[in-house]
């Protein structure tokens, strides 16, 4: 095919350079998440965090549901639980 093959069509979309593409997920719960994951580091066996429901925007169980798939993406074992004021979080020992 010659170069008369690509007629000048008008593009549906913007185009832009490959490597300006952002890699990876960057979800609005990474930042908590994120934050959790590094304190779980710290923590004590037999400890638990205390996350004050007030600090999660989107609710706790859209922050439980980020936070599970984070942990089965590490191969990390938690847990949580929660009340009217906070989201317990803990290492489980294997």
């Amino acid at each position: 095919m010659g170069t008369g093959s690509r007629k000048a069509l008008p593009m549906h979309f913007k185009t832009m350079v490959q490597a300006d593409v952002p890699q990876g997920r960057n979800g609005r719960h990474k930042e908590i998440v994120s934050i959790i994951l590094k304190d779980l580091d710290r923590i004590n066996d037999g400890s638990a965090l205390k996350v004050p429901l007030a600090e999660l925007a989107d609710g706790k169980e859209k922050v439980r549901s980020a936070l599970n798939r984070a942990t089965r993406k590490a191969g990390r074992n938690v847990a949580t639980a929660s009340d009217g004021t906070f989201l317990y979080v803990w290492n489980v020992a294997e």
